[in-house]
């Protein structure tokens, strides 16, 4: 699934440029599924050479809100041996931008990461027209 070649200009591109594209196209389609104006969290499990391990969707939430049982992330991560999780949830308002509160526990879980010996390598936020990183965004 994300580990597929993406064709790319007629041929099959396995640069890391177009894995990290697949995996944002398959982000997008999991958190913006229908019903829209549901908010959804989801997460993908890479070991340390960053090969996938698995993904699942942990949370789904109303249009403003979503409720993250963190024991219940790092026990799938743990389950599969990742030492590696990127996280994405959608904001169905179309604000793409992180709050307060997405910068906080954003925070948090990667502080439980860390005690776990697991890296989080990324929070994407995702709407309909735009996705932010907050690690390239400076909140992670």
């Amino acid at each position: 699934m994300i580990s597929a070649p993406v064709r790319s200009r007629g041929r099959f591109d396995t640069t890391r440029e177009a894995k990290l594209s697949g995996m944002i196209e398959y982000l997008r389609g999991v958190v913006l599924a229908s019903p829209i104006g549901v908010e959804r969290f989801h997460a993908i499990f890479v070991n340390s050479q960053r090969a996938y391990l698995g993904d699942e969707s942990m949370g789904q939430g109303e249009t403003h809100a979503l409720s993250l049982r963190m024991r219940d992330l790092f026990a799938s991560a743990l389950s599969v041996g990742a030492t590696g999780i990127i996280v994405a949830h959608n904001h169905p308002s179309g604000n793409c931008r992180p709050s307060q509160i997405d910068i906080e526990a954003t925070r948090r879980l990667a502080a439980i990461a860390v005690a776990l010996d697991i890296e989080l390598l990324d929070h994407l936020i995702f709407t309909q027209n735009a996705v932010y990183s907050m690690r390239a965004g400076g909140d992670l």
